[in-house]
């Protein structure tokens, strides 16, 4: 009896590891897409974005370890590497979560903003940064201009910062980035709030046509500019926030503006963790 439940479990053993095998094969098998999934942490952002060649980038950690559990749901368990993290800005609900995953996982570059912030979170960050500054990572400032290829033609063209933001306050001085695979892309602006929208509108006009926004700061009134969004005229629009959130976000203004310019919306509240695909020529929702 006692044998035959050993045999059990071992014939159990094996099923259980060919299917994590068959799933990586197909995985590894998936045709060349762009995927970008706006994983569920709560109140806060945390994208990450898997190119055709299967380079990954992560955008943001949100504010806590909710991020490890997200990323070992979509990620192949063997997978203990992350190409690309760009920390858009300093906050607690966008890089609280990225000591534990700097921990983690291996990471080749880390892009950051400059900005200042002199808080817990930030100083973890910082010690994090330089521990893997010192295993070999590289550490950048985004900044207007950069192009950062990730593969199989996909690529993520850096908007803002323009400058030197040390000095600015931590939204103002968000990253902000367009994710470009053929004629897709996704434009992912942290909590940029009205002013730099605007200012993009100036400086880039009608290439700020995106299939997807992130809206800017969870779905705040002090993001979502008419004529950013009018420009970017997205398919779709994206509320990374928690149900639970203090802030009412996302504000009914910014919800208004897009029912009035038909433009369709996923909440992570919602929907839960919300993902894209593209072929580079359309983006579907799944």
């Amino acid at each position: 009896m006692k044998r035959s439940a050993i045999l059990w479990g071992v014939l159990l053993l094996l099923v259980v590891m060919t299917m994590g095998v068959w799933g990586a094969v197909v995985e590894l098998s998936r045709p060349g897409q762009l995927r970008v999934t706006f994983l569920n942490v709560g109140q806060g952002d945390a994208i990450l974005i898997e190119s055709p060649t299967r380079r990954q980038v992560l955008i943001d950690g949100g504010r806590d370890r909710a991020v490890l559990r997200e990323l070992g749901a979509v990620m192949p368990w063997w997978d203990r590497s992350i190409d690309v993290v760009i920390a858009t800005h300093p906050d607690a609900d966008h890089v609280g979560g990225l000591f534990e995953v700097l921990a983690r996982y291996e990471v080749q570059t880390i892009f950051q903003s400059g900005v200042q912030n002199d808080t817990l979170q930030t100083e973890s960050l910082l010690s994090a940064v330089s521990r893997e500054r010192s295993n070999g990572a590289e550490e950048r400032l985004a900044r207007r201009g950069q192009i950062i290829d990730i593969g199989g033609g996909a690529y993520i063209q850096i908007l803002f910062p323009d400058r030197d933001v040390s000095g600015l306050e931590t939204n103002t001085a968000s990253i902000v980035m367009r994710v470009v695979y053929g004629d897709t892309a996704f434009l992912l602006n942290g909590d940029s709030p009205k002013t730099i929208e605007e200012y993009l509108v100036l400086l880039d006009g009608v290439h700020l046509k995106s299939n997807v926004l992130k809206a800017g700061h969870h779905g705040s009134d002090t993001s979502s500019a008419i004529s950013f969004v009018g420009y970017v005229s997205p398919e779709w629009a994206v509320f990374s926030r928690g149900c639970d959130n203090t802030y009412g976000h996302p504000h009914q203004e910014v919800v208004d503006l897009m029912k009035r310019f038909e433009i369709a919306t996923k909440d992570t509240c919602l929907d839960g963790r919300v993902s894209f695909t593209s072929d580079g020529k359309s983006v579907l929702a799944k």
